[in-house]
């Protein structure tokens, strides 16, 4: 074990070392990280930025949907947030929510509770801290409609509470860096009948489970869509429906998916991402820039 690992602050969570990434991706792939962490709460995730060794590179992950950690493995930190940042808490019409938490799990709690405006998370893979981090939305909607603020920490452990102005929300887009931890936001809701709620959850979960690869293993919408076209319709447009690199696939259901069909590695994906871009650039002139997060060393 190197020294910087062993001047590690104490802490209440869990330091894996030599962590496999693979496990906490949806994809199935990738090398291993020096150390992950799971801080038990919000204090403990706070011991650990005031104490930490300066020079240590520190990472943040949430579910790993949308996450592809390349073979080489990452270095430094990786911080997950887990089942201590999950909470989901009403207020009225207002929910306040744990970074940690599933956009499912929330869409599908406040169903439960009679309050509308997030059924579009249904849709989203992954947790709130990833939702706001990167605007995600769906369906017609986004983060930045129904969120009032969210609290952020930097490295250094100063917490901001900030407001979608504040936070520059755009398509896919908000100005939060690599280093900045969303930990908790605030949604404003509406009231309305459960049963009709959770009647159009569940309508949702149907189309999704026949338009996307849902079961496969996959990282979600891979591009972003350029202004006034979809991504997949351009792929498809360029013949990449199908298209595979090893054991990578573009999948043959929604071809803004890729997929690990057997045991392909990180870098067989990324270099059919790119394989995707060079083509979709070719036949349509379009740029596609990547919706999915790489992260660590080829």
């Amino acid at each position: 074990m190197t020294d910087w690992r062993q001047s590690l602050p104490t802490v209440r969570g869990r330091y894996s070392f030599d962590a496999v990434m693979a496990d906490q991706t949806w994809f199935r792939v990738g090398g291993a990280a020096d150390v992950l962490f799971k801080p038990i709460d919000l204090g403990d995730l706070l011991t650990f930025l005031k104490n930490r060794p300066a020079d240590i590179p520190v990472h943040v992950v949430g579910a790993g949907s949308n996450l592809l950690v390349r073979d080489g493995g990452i270095r430094g930190v990786v911080i997950r947030l887990g089942r201590g940042f999950a909470t989901v808490e009403r207020e009225g019409n207002e929910i306040e929510v744990g970074a940690g938490a599933l956009d499912r799990t929330v869409a599908m709690t406040c169903g439960e509770w009679g309050l509308s405006g997030l059924e579009f998370l249904v849709g989203v893979p992954g947790t709130i801290g990833g939702a706001v981090k990167m605007n995600a939305g769906c369906y017609g909607a986004e983060t930045k409609d129904r969120l009032i603020w969210a609290d952020v920490l930097d490295l250094s452990g100063k917490l901001q509470r900030l407001t979608p102005g504040e936070l520059e929300m755009a398509y896919r887009h908000t100005n939060l860096q690599p280093d900045q931890i969303v930990v908790r936001a605030r949604f404003q809701c509406e009231p309305g009948n459960s049963d009709e709620i959770m009647q159009r959850l569940n309508t949702l979960l149907a189309e999704r489970e026949v338009s996307q690869p849902v079961r496969g293993r996959t990282g979600g919408s891979t591009f972003r869509n350029p202004e006034g076209h979809s991504a997949w319709k351009l792929i498809d447009e360029a013949g990449c429906r199908g298209l595979m690199l090893g054991q990578a696939q573009v999948s043959e259901k929604h071809c803004n998916f890729l997929l690990n069909t057997d045991a392909c590695t990180a870098g067989d994906l990324e270099e059919l991402g790119e394989a995707v871009r060079q083509r979709v650039k070719v036949t349509s002139g379009y740029d596609l820039q990547w919706e999915i997060i790489r992260l660590g060393q080829l």
